[in-house]
């Protein structure tokens, strides 16, 4: 499904209507080139689970991890844009920050993707005039939740 995304606020009511079907163990999938909006929406997500205050981007962190009473659910969002080889994910443990937790995935490419989950909501953005817009795809488990 595309899904035009024409300004910022457009963004932001997508990303909070991600939010609010989000659940433990999803996986949010943003994919689009440097400058597509995947931190925009990332934060529009975080911030729709309750977030407030600002929202670091984890291009050199990696991670960044958001728990209770601060967001609705324990949150990780990952930029794996630094990452060599897709095995260093492992490295440092996404796994065990994973436990419980929805994850939101930058460039999850570099950490060898997530598509095969059927938590996975895979979004790829392109830039498109002013806006962006959005091209989804969801595992099986969002099926019944599509319906922005």
């Amino acid at each position: 499904m595309k899904i035009d995304l024409p300004d910022l606020a457009a963004m932001d009511r997508f990303g909070r209507a991600i939010a609010e079907v989000l659940r433990p163990d999803d996986v949010v999938a943003l994919e689009g080139g440097l400058g597509a909006g995947k931190t925009t929406l990332a934060r529009a997500i975080i911030a729709g689970l309750g977030h407030q205050g600002e929202v670091p981007s984890p291009s050199f962190a990696i991670v960044e991890v958001y728990d209770p009473p601060a967001v609705r659910l324990p949150l990780v969002h990952a930029d794996f844009y630094r990452l060599a080889h897709p095995s260093e994910a492992d490295e440092i443990g996404l796994d065990d920050y994973r436990q419980g937790a929805a994850l939101i995935a930058e460039w999850p490419g570099h950490a060898g993707g997530f598509t095969h989950e059927p938590g996975c909501l895979s979004i790829t953005l392109e830039v498109a005039e002013e806006g962006r817009i959005a091209i989804v795809e969801g595992g099986a488990d969002w099926r019944d939740r599509l319906a922005f």
